[in-house]
């Protein structure tokens, strides 16, 4: 088969291959004999040269990257020490504030339970004073009188403002704390008078029959009553004029607090007292 048709019939990679194949060998075959080694040891000395050079330079840089890492961390660390004595300081400053701020504050707390107690006290002082002068309404055990003019009483057998006097101060005698009539609580500004034919109370006027509160100890107040002087002279006065009358024990007894207008004062005036020296009296 001639030769021309085989070429033909090769791939043309083959081809291709095996012609690039041939002609390295023949540029090979061409070269003088010691040249490609020749040049094969200067190539390696050269890159042997270049690799110790890089090698130097990165050893090089590698040192100076360090030193300034160095000097970097160095600056680094003594700038943390130096922030956290500073926040150290911080907390002592704090802490020291802490402990002040919880002094004063538990000196507040016994000041205020101070208070409290002496608030207390005085309510109570008030509540007590209060009780007593009838600016404070009050509750408790006690007696009900009930008095009431005659069916047939005059206008000189009817019941006076002296006749409820002696009643009440049979009462006080009697021990009674607080005392009403007809709802008005007797105090030290009120007052029981009449004024023509009727009583008032508190300025209030008041009409038959007329109910008189009493708080005090139940067990005692209407026997301690009969056995005080007033009391007694109210009893005669009442079987002398014919007074209805009845007293009875409660248990439950609310009195009002007196009428808050007679708190106020009208008048009042200041003495000042003068003392005497050798000289005279002095102002």
């Amino acid at each position: 088969m001639p030769e021309s048709l085989d070429r033909a019939r090769t791939p043309l990679l083959t081809l291709i291959t095996q012609e690039a194949l041939d002609r390295d060998y023949q540029v090979a075959a061409s070269r003088p004999a010691g040249a490609g080694e020749a040049r094969s040891r200067r190539g390696y000395h050269v890159a042997v040269v270049v690799v110790v050079g890089l090698f130097a330079m990165l050893v090089t840089v590698a040192g100076v990257q360090t030193s300034q890492n160095a000097d970097a961390d160095d600056a680094s660390r003594a700038g943390l020490i130096e922030r956290i004595e500073s926040r150290r300081a911080t907390v002592r400053r704090l802490q020291d504030d802490l402990a002040q701020l919880r002094s004063a504050n538990a000196a507040a707390e016994d000041q205020l339970r101070s208070l409290g107690r002496r608030y207390a006290d005085r309510q109570d002082r008030r509540a007590q004073l209060g009780a007593l002068t009838g600016f404070e309404p009050v509750t408790g055990a006690g007696v009900r009188v009930t008095v009431d003019n005659p069916s047939y009483a005059g206008a000189s057998e009817q019941v006076r403002d002296s006749d409820l006097a002696l009643l009440v101060d049979g009462l006080w005698d009697a021990g009674a704390e607080a005392i009403s009539i007809n709802g008005q609580r007797l105090n030290p500004r009120g007052g029981i008078r009449n004024v023509g034919e009727a009583i008032e109370v508190n300025g209030v006027g008041v009409a038959p029959p007329y109910t008189v509160l009493a708080i005090g100890d139940g067990r005692t107040l209407a026997s301690a009553f009969v056995e005080t002087r007033s009391g007694l002279r109210f009893l005669q006065l009442a079987g002398q004029y014919g007074f209805e009358h009845d007293m009875e024990n409660v248990d439950d007894l609310h009195l009002p607090a007196a009428p808050g207008a007679l708190r106020q004062l009208r008048s009042a005036e200041y003495k000042q007292e003068k003392s005497k020296s050798r000289g005279g009296e002095v102002p």
